[in-house]
This record gives structure tokens, C-alpha cells and sequence, in this order.
């Protein structure tokens, strides 16, 4: 089973924080959501920043604004993540390039649709 992190996870079941939680819980991955604000989201315990993940991740799909995004990128660069996705609106031209910088394997697109899913289902 793989490890998703969800950062900017969400409790508002509008925002696609949430749906991306949901469709990849549904879809079989081990999801944590990654949100500094919250404690539970869709009943997974939350995690307060990428850092205080303990185990590895396999995928990190990011719902932030650019400025939050660029604040991440080190620490899932740290984390050795295997694929970083930018969702729509998560990224910029400083942000993908800081992120190659890094190492990172980044893809930008939407990773609800990624997984063969849509976010209009949730």
C-alpha cells in the first residue's frame, strides 16, 4: 500500500484538500493529511507538517498557495518523497524550479485525476 501525504488537507468537504484525502482513501493508498490547523480530517489523524511525518511517503500531493508550497519543498526534499504533485494552483515558475533544485520528481496536475479518479465524484 502506498503512503500519501495530502499537505493542505482540509476539513471543508468543498475544498479539494478534502477530496483528494477521500479519493485517495478510497482508492486504497494509506493517506495523511498534512495541515497545521487541524487534528482529524475524514477521521485520519492529522499531521502538523511534512517534518513530523515519521514513516516514508511515497507521494506528496500539495493544495497550498505558492508562497506555503516553497515552504515545504525542503523538508519533502529531506524526506526523499518519490513523487511531489502540484496541483493546480499550488505551483509556480520559483516553485517548480526550486523544487527540480532539489531533486525532487515533480509532477503538475491534478493528482485526484493522476490516480484515475475525478474530484467532482467527492
Amino acid at each position: 500500500m502506498k503512503t500519501v501525504a495530502v499537505v493542505g488537507a482540509s476539513a471543508d468537504r468543498r475544498k479539494f484538500g478534502n477530496k483528494a484525502v477521500r479519493a485517495f482513501a478510497a482508492q486504497g493508498f494509506r493517506v495523511i493529511p498534512v495541515n497545521p490547523h487541524e487534528s482529524e480530517i475524514e477521521g485520519l489523524p492529522v499531521a502538523r507538517s511534512v517534518a513530523a511525518i515519521a514513516e516514508p511517503v511515497d507521494m506528496v500531493s500539495v493544495y497550498v498557495p505558492p508562497a506555503i508550497t516553497l515552504t515545504v519543498l525542503d523538508d519533502l526534499a529531506e524526506k526523499e518523497v518519490g513523487e511531489v504533485w502540484l496541483n493546480p494552483g499550488s505551483d509556480d515558475v520559483t516553485v517548480v524550479s526550486r523544487a527540480r533544485a532539489l531533486g525532487l520528481n515533480v509532477i503538475q496536475a491534478c493528482s485526484i485525476v493522476g490516480i484515475g479518479d475525478s474530484p467532482w465524484r467527492y
